[in-house]
């Protein structure tokens, strides 16, 4: 089938077959690979985008039924969200990651947590931020979603971070 998705601000189209995951239409159609295939079922978030702003695991959705949805991949929330800039500048001064395979997916679920809640709770992170990590660097991304809670940047844009 042929279908329309708005994704990073742009209209794209892609033959697929109806069922196709949203995960290998950005990456095999779209060449957007920052978006990574971890687990294939929901599981790990390495492959978590904004859809409408909230997160989703995009190898768990078929593309065919976002059509007319904003989607958001790593490569546009740089440019799109002042939150994913302070979320990258914290990363970096934190040294959340160790091999970094899974913190596109971490960095959107943690954009879209700030997004809706700027001052989260240590239950709230929990809550929300349930991408696996094997190097295990979830205390590390505690302290860097700590360290932005609240901040002027997270407070200004909480609720405006839709891609």
């Amino acid at each position: 089938m042929k279908l329309t998705l708005q994704v990073n601000g742009e209209s794209r189209e892609a033959e697929v077959d109806d069922d196709t995951p949203l995960l290998w239409v950005l990456r095999e159609a779209f060449g957007l690979t920052g978006t990574k295939f971890g687990c294939g079922v929901a599981a790990c978030g390495a492959c978590t985008v904004h859809v409408d702003g909230a997160p989703a695991r995009s190898c768990s959705v078929a593309a065919a039924t976002l059509q007319g949805r904003a989607i958001t991949t790593i490569e546009a929330i740089a440019r799109t969200s002042a939150t994913s800039k302070a979320v990258q500048q914290a990363w970096i001064d934190l040294q959340v990651p160790q091999c970094g395979y899974c913190q596109s997916g971490m960095i959107m679920a943690v954009c879209a947590l700030l997004a809706r809640t700027p001052e989260p709770t240590d239950a709230e992170i929990d809550a929300a931020i349930t991408n696996l990590c094997r190097c295990g660097t979830y205390e590390r991304v505690r302290r860097a979603i700590h360290s932005l809670a609240g901040t002027s940047v997270v407070s200004a844009t909480a609720g405006a971070d839709h891609g």
